[in-house]
């Protein structure tokens, strides 16, 4: 499923425009960019977390040179899911 298909599928199920539901979808992706950009996580009950996780800088190879490389410290966005969604996948 890609973003359009998410928006089709909101749209159907909230009986909205699709350019409504597109905002929607815009307004949730960028609040929770917000929210890890702050440094905050993101607790959707029964769905799962979002959250930042820093990675220390490391020493790496390049595979076709074997030349050691030096890896820079970063933030990743990571999810955890919910009991809610593991079960309803399971």
């Amino acid at each position: 499923m890609n973003k359009n298909d998410l928006v089709g599928v909101v749209a159907d199920k909230a009986t909205i425009t699709k350019a409504q539901a597109a905002e929607a979808v815009d307004a949730v992706f960028e609040a929770i960019t917000a929210a890890l950009k702050g440094g905050d996580e993101v607790r959707l009950v029964g769905f799962g977390t979002f959250a930042v996780s820093k990675r220390k800088a490391s020493t790496g190879r390049n595979p076709a040179t074997g030349a050691e490389i030096q890896i820079p410290a970063s933030n990743q966005a990571k999810f955890k899911p919910g009991k809610g969604l593991k079960d309803a996948i399971n």
